[in-house]
């Protein structure tokens, strides 16, 4: 149930279905060389949208800004401060709240810690608010990842940002916005250390092995992606706390 293509009869029809939301976040952000600055929004939109036909569940519209910290200098990059993703985050539950949804769960295609402890910070905040709702915080990636390399799929140890994975999903959903590729590459910021100077640890902005994508890779990672998150919804629904 997507909601921006949905009307008012429609919604209302749809809560008699579920009551459960996706709430998918992104960025704007740097993807090397080869992929879209949206690269992050248009994988977990696309994946939610895929799992929302596999079990009822509605698709709110996406956000296309987080909080970037390690890709900030990089160009086109454009961030929101923590305190900006926590007031829409917590504005979002409180409205769709009031529409009448109860399992809120918070998805993020941008897999900065920093952006995902911020979503996780207000998870926290709006169990204590409501006492009947259900709360998940979910990095994308890590279903994505994880269901590759169990699969066999995704080749690279440890790749990510703009590596194999996303290269290749963003090679099978939109082929046309895939610029060539760009070299393997993994960061190199000291340990436990803040740099101004980012783009000297992390030059290309990649991380991981962007030519190790194919689009028949990016095609099964999204339908796996999709079914683990349809089975984690089902899981949720039903719940409760010990």
């Amino acid at each position: 149930m997507i909601i921006t293509d949905m009307t008012m009869p429609e919604f209302v029809a749809g809560l008699k279905k579920s009551r459960t939301i996706f709430l998918p976040f992104g960025s704007t952000e740097e993807h090397g060389e080869h992929l879209p600055l949206d690269t992050d929004t248009m994988q977990v939109y696309a994946v939610v949208q895929r799992a929302s036909t596999l079990h009822p569940v509605f698709v709110a519209p996406p956000v296309h800004y987080g909080i970037c910290r390690s890709t900030s200098a990089h160009p086109g990059t454009v961030g929101i401060s923590p305190d900006t993703l926590r007031a829409l985050a917590r504005d979002l539950i409180d409205n769709y709240y009031a529409q009448g949804l109860r399992n809120f769960i918070l998805i993020s295609g941008h897999a900065g810690k920093t952006h995902v402890g911020a979503l996780i910070e207000i998870g926290e905040e709006m169990l204590k608010k409501y006492a009947d709702i259900r709360i998940a915080v979910i990095n994308e990636y890590d279903f994505c990842y994880r269901a590759g390399r169990k699969a066999g799929i995704v080749e690279t140890e440890g790749d990510s940002h703009a590596g194999e994975v996303e290269t290749a999903r963003i090679q099978y959903l939109h082929p046309a916005l895939v610029q060539g590729t760009s070299p393997r590459e993994f960061p190199d910021f000291p340990e436990y250390i803040l740099v101004r100077n980012k783009t000297a640890y992390w030059p290309g902005g990649v991380w991981g092995d962007p030519a190790a994508a194919t689009p028949e890779k990016g095609e099964q990672l999204v339908q796996l992606t999709a079914a683990a998150l349809a089975e984690f919804v089902r899981n949720f629904e039903t719940f409760t706390e010990r």
